[in-house]
């Protein structure tokens, strides 16, 4: 996702920010939880709010262990890099975070390859996973990790239904590979769907939700999984740079978020019917019916591109991102009222009129 973010004097404020849950700001409440907590040594094991976090996620997500670090990336490349070895294969969807948003992470650190899975939504099949899988010769790269993103966001916001996320892990698990599951909008599909994250996360060996989109912390996410993947993620968070000090301010964020803005997401959901509705009605426009916080719409049919689209609604003061030529995505978040809805639509109608 992409879209002009640097301040242009020329340019009015934002005022409607549908450009990513990411912008989401952490509360009054959430500043003032920050400024009580209990704090210690992060990287000595001695901070009790990390620890408080870590013990909740863990549980949260149904496994033995979990460990606090400063984004969502990091808790992929580091499972990657725990999961593989140089010369590893990774099996993942075409349009997953891991292959187009992480600065080619997998190779540069793990010395891993990425095969893309197609599938429409942001996600794949049994079939797909059975196809990619090989005989295990000195010939072809050891195939060591499939991995899949719950929702699925280039995928439209998506969520992977229970049934296939146990079939495709199973079938890798059968075939020696281990499993990982990017979760930085898991919540969302457990409030969609009302299944709870360890159900959704049981045949993934890791998994981790980001604290900074829908749960608007200010950073932060947790990575989990069995208490021997997490001794040796350590080793790579400590060299990565990611151990920390008293981290508990920020772990502070993400505990007050699992208390009060879970729940809530299911406002961002309506909101995010409401958006793609009212675009709907827009002529040229089309759109893709959203499951989650996130609406995606093609602009073909306005003559317009997204970035051009894009330009004329920012200089209203309401951003959207770019995700190609045509392609475009709303983000609903905690800062965005439905009122903000309606008058997103009122600026984009008369850009298009």
């Amino acid at each position: 996702m992409y879209a002009p973010l640097h301040p242009d004097p020329a340019l009015p404020p934002v005022r409607i920010n549908l450009y990513s849950d990411t912008q989401t700001r952490p509360t009054a409440a959430m500043k003032a939880a920050m400024v009580e907590a209990e704090v210690g040594d992060e990287q000595a094991g001695l901070d009790p709010t990390v620890n408080a976090l870590c013990e909740r996620m863990a549980s949260l997500l149904g496994k033995e262990a979990a460990m606090f670090l400063p984004s969502g990336t990091m808790c992929n490349q580091i499972a990657i890099i725990t999961h593989c070895r140089p010369g590893d294969e990774i099996l993942a969807h075409g349009t997953s975070h891991i292959l187009t948003s992480e600065g080619g992470g997998a190779a540069a650190l793990a010395g891993a390859q990425i095969t893309p899975l197609p599938g429409p939504g942001g996600q794949f099949d049994a079939a797909a996973v059975r196809a990619a899988l090989r005989p295990r010769t000195r010939n072809a790269p050891p195939q060591a990790l499939l991995e899949v993103e719950q929702t699925a966001n280039a995928g439209g916001g998506t969520i992977w239904p229970l049934a296939v996320l146990n079939e495709v892990a199973a079938i890798a698990q059968e075939a020696g590979l281990a499993t990982h599951m990017d979760g930085a909008r898991l919540m969302n599909a457990v409030v969609a769907t009302g299944i709870p994250a360890r159900e959704m996360a049981a045949g993934y060996d890791s998994v981790w939700l980001d604290f900074t989109k829908g749960l608007g912390a200010p950073l932060g996410a947790v990575l989990a999984g069995s208490r021997d993947f997490i001794d040796a993620a350590w080793k790579w968070k400590q060299r990565m740079g990611g151990a920390m000090r008293q981290a508990g301010i920020c772990a502070a964020a993400c505990l007050y978020a699992l208390d009060h803005h879970v729940d809530r997401l299911a406002e961002d959901h309506d909101n995010a019917k409401a958006l793609a509705r009212g675009l709907a009605q827009i002529p040229g426009l089309t759109v893709e019916a959203p499951e989650t916080n996130l609406v995606f719409f093609d602009t073909r049919g306005t003559g317009l591109t997204a970035a051009e689209l894009y330009a004329r609604v920012r200089s209203h003061g309401v951003n959207f991102s770019i995700s190609s030529t045509h392609r475009g995505r709303a983000c609903t978040h905690l800062d965005v009222t439905r009122a903000q809805i309606d008058e997103a639509l009122q600026v984009i109608r008369a850009a298009l009129a």
